[in-house]
């Protein structure tokens, strides 16, 4: 037997629905107004939910909303909360136990050759602590400097401050300079300012203002110490159960990509930083003296050399990052 459908039929048949996009958690600890969402975060999410239209959607959870505590968010990624995150290695350096050859003081001279030495560690996967994450991308602060309530015309000056560090290298290098660091999550140090935990912050430049430590401290002393590693970092198995389409979006815009595209961001904020902080007159704002540049230097020399002396892994990453940093000033 036959049967014949109308069109009346036809249009009466409830309307295929078209299938929704693939919504992704990313989570974010602080301001959607940071240098760091500016560089790293809003680029990313802008061209992949361009791209992706349709097809999947990363929804930023800013200022803590989806996981504040930084040290927890490598778990919170992990355990599917939230499928990307923000992460700074630092605050895990018993996880990301090889970032601390990024954080060794003296190496960098810029944002752009450091970001670029950690993209190609993290692209030859030399780093312990990733592999159960997508690494969307990987990138650092500019050389940070010493921020104050108290006067620091020099690294006497340092003698006895609470300084907050990003990380226990850092931490190594302060005391190695007669501080008294503590390492502190960059959105609660401006808290710890002001209940007289600390005195300062060791943070770069065009951050100075994102947390409000700018708002706190008027001497500003800009002794290159080292960069504060950053990373971008996906629940691996979340990338894995997207369609190939959508997989292929999100690495378009990963890796290379979003280094160039954090280094432009960066590099723009970093010389507007630095042009407002010299030009504001309420600020003391000093260059350190040749002698306190050949001080410093030696206990930089000092904290690399420890730390590639503690295994043969570590040497060889020393050996690879001298080599990166080689490489990309010649090509600049």
């Amino acid at each position: 037997m036959r049967f014949v459908v109308s069109a009346a039929t036809l249009l009466a048949l409830p309307a295929v629905v078209a299938a929704q996009p693939v919504s992704l958690k990313l989570s974010f600890f602080s301001s959607d107004r940071t240098v760091a969402y500016t560089a790293a975060i809003k680029p990313f999410v802008d061209a992949v939910n361009r791209d992706g239209a349709g097809l999947v959607n990363i929804e930023v959870y800013t200022s803590g909303t989806l996981g504040k505590v930084q040290r927890e968010l490598p778990d919170l990624v992990l355990s599917g909360a939230a499928d990307m995150a923000f992460i700074v290695p630092g605050q895990n350096p018993d996880r990301f136990v090889d970032t601390g050859v990024i954080e060794l003081p003296g190496l960098f001279q810029s944002v752009r050759e450091a970001t670029l030495t950690f993209t190609e560690l993290a692209k030859g996967q030399a780093l312990a602590g990733y592999s159960d994450f997508f690494v969307i991308g990987v990138f650092t602060t500019s050389p940070d400097a010493i921020h104050s309530r108290k006067p620091i015309r020099s690294i006497a000056d340092l003698r006895g401050q609470r300084i907050r560090v990003n990380n226990a290298i850092q931490a190594e290098v302060l005391t190695k300079l007669g501080a008294r660091p503590s390492v502190i999550a960059f959105n609660e140090t401006a808290p710890a300012i002001m209940s007289g935990e600390i005195d300062g912050a060791l943070t770069a430049v065009p951050q100075l203002f994102d947390v409000g430590i700018g708002r706190l401290t008027s001497y500003h002393f800009l002794l290159n110490t080292s960069v504060a590693p950053l990373t971008l970092l996906m629940n691996r198995k979340a990338l894995d159960a997207l369609s190939p389409a959508a997989q292929a979006i999100i690495r378009k815009y990963s890796g290379d990509w979003a280094a160039a595209s954090f280094i432009d961001v960066y590099e723009k904020a970093d010389k507007k930083a630095f042009e407002e902080l010299q030009q504001d007159r309420r600020r003391t704002v000093v260059i350190p003296s040749q002698a306190d540049l050949d001080t410093a230097r030696a206990v930089y020399a000092t904290v690399s050399d420890e730390f590639a002396a503690k295994s043969s892994r570590h040497a060889v990453l020393v050996r690879r990052v001298h080599e990166y940093i080689a490489k990309f000033r010649v090509a600049k």
